[in-house]
C-alpha cells in the first residue's frame, strides 16, 4: 500500500498532535540524557516539534517517526553536552561516553527504535550502529560486556520516562507569556520582540541654484507667450474669409481653371456599315415590327397557355381549374 501525503484539514492536524503527544516523553528523555541539561532538551525538542510540524503535510504518515527523531537527532545543542550537565547517579555510565555513542544507545533504550530505524535515523549502517551500540554498552572489571550493567541502565531510562512529571510535557505545548514593556523576553519560547528601526530624519537639502537661472527661465517663458499671441493676432484675419464661405464651396482664392481638350483626345466613332444600314432602316420601318417583338407571347397563347387572370375584376371564391378555358381543335369540329 502506497502511503499519502497527510493532507490539511483538521483530520491531519488531529493526527498531527496526537503523533507529537505519543513521541514527546521519549523525545524528551532522550534530549535530556544527551545533553545533560533539561531547560536545552526543551528547547532543542520545541524546536524540533515547530519544524516537523511545518513539514509535516508533505511527509507520509508512515514516514513521520524516522523524519521526527532525524530533526531531533541532528539537533546542534542536544549532540553535544551542555555547559553544566548533570546526569542522575544511576546514569553515571553516560557522561562517559561520546556523543555519538551515547546517542546511538539512548535511541535504542530510550527512545525505544530497533536497530534498523536507530541506523537509518543517524544515517549509518547497521553494522557500524551495532559497534556503536558496543561502544557504548557498560563494561565490568576485566573490559566485557557487562549484561547487568546494560540491563540496570535500561531500567534507569525506563524509569525516567516513566516518573517524568505530566507539568512538563503540558509545558512544551503552552504559549509563553508575553515579556513586559522594556525587558527581555519572559520565556525562551516567547520570540524576542522586533527591535523598531530607527527612525530617519529627513535631511532638507538647500536648493544652490543661483537666483537668476530662475529669472532667466521666466523672462523665456513670457516672451515666447507673447510671440505666440501676437502670431496668432496677425493670422486670424487671414481666415476670416474663410468663415463667410457657403457650405460646398471652393474657399480657395484661385479661380477653377477650364481648358478644352485636344482634338486627339477626343474619343474615336466606329463608322457605319452601309451594307447593314439599309436593312436596319427598312427593318425599323416595318409597321409589323412591334407584332415581330411579341411573337414568343402569342406562339405561347396559341399553344394553348393559360389566360392571365383578369385581377380589376372581382374573383370568384373558388376559381375555375386551368383546363376549363382551354379550347381545342377536336372541340371547334
Amino acid at each position: 500500500m502506497t502511503a499519502v501525503n497527510a493532507p490539511v484539514s483538521s483530520t491531519a492536524a488531529g493526527a498531527l498532535s496526537a503523533f507529537l503527544r505519543g513521541v514527546e516523553r521519549r523525545a524528551l528523555v532522550v534530549a535530556e540524557l544527551q545533553c545533560g541539561d533539561p531547560t536545552v532538551a526543551e528547547q532543542a525538542l520545541v524546536a524540533v516539534m515547530r519544524a516537523f510540524a511545518g513539514i509535516a503535510s508533505d511527509v507520509p504518515m508512515a514516514q513521520w517517526p524516522d523524519r521526527f527523531w532525524i530533526l531531533l537527532a541532528h539537533r546542534t545543542p542536544i549532540r553535544m553536552p551542555a555547559p553544566g550537565g548533570q546526569w542522575a547517579p544511576g546514569l553515571a555510565h553516560l557522561p562517559s561516553l561520546a556523543p555519538p555513542a551515547r546517542l546511538a544507545l539512548l535511541l535504542r533504550v530510550g527512545g525505544g527504535l530497533d536497530e534498523a530505524a536507530a541506523a537509518q535515523i543517524l544515517d549509518l549502517p547497521v553494522a557500524d550502529y551495532q559497534q556503536a551500540l558496543a561502544q557504548a554498552c557498560p563494561r565490568d572489571a576485566q573490559g566485557h560486556p557487562d549484561a547487568a550493567g546494560w540491563r540496570a541502565l535500561a531500567e534507569q531510562v525506563q524509569q525516567r520516562l516513566r516518573d517524568l512529571p505530566a507539568s512538563r510535557l503540558q509545558q512544551l505545548h503552552q504559549p509563553a507569556p508575553a515579556p513586559a514593556p522594556g525587558k527581555g523576553p519572559a520565556s525562551w519560547r516567547a520570540p524576542a520582540p522586533a527591535e523598531a528601526a530607527p527612525r530617519r530624519t529627513p535631511v532638507r537639502r538647500h536648493n544652490r541654484r543661483p537666483l537668476w537661472r530662475g529669472l532667466l527661465i521666466l523672462l523665456v517663458t513670457i516672451a515666447v507667450l507673447l510671440g505666440g499671441a501676437a502670431w496668432w493676432k496677425h493670422r486670424s484675419p487671414a481666415l476670416a474669409p474663410e468663415a463667410s464661405v457657403p457650405d460646398g464651396a471652393v474657399s480657395t482664392a484661385d479661380p477653377v481653371r477650364v481648358e478644352p481638350l485636344a482634338a486627339e483626345d477626343l474619343p474615336v466613332t466606329a463608322p457605319a456599315d452601309p451594307a447593314h444600314a439599309a436593312s436596319d432602316a427598312a427593318m425599323l420601318a416595318d409597321p409589323d415590327l412591334m407584332l415581330a417583338r411579341d411573337a414568343d407571347l402569342y406562339a405561347w397563347a396559341a399553344a394553348g397557355g393559360p389566360v392571365p387572370v383578369d385581377e380589376s375584376q372581382p374573383q370568384p371564391s373558388r376559381p375555375e381549374p386551368a383546363t376549363a378555358g382551354l379550347e381545342t381543335a377536336a372541340a371547334d369540329e
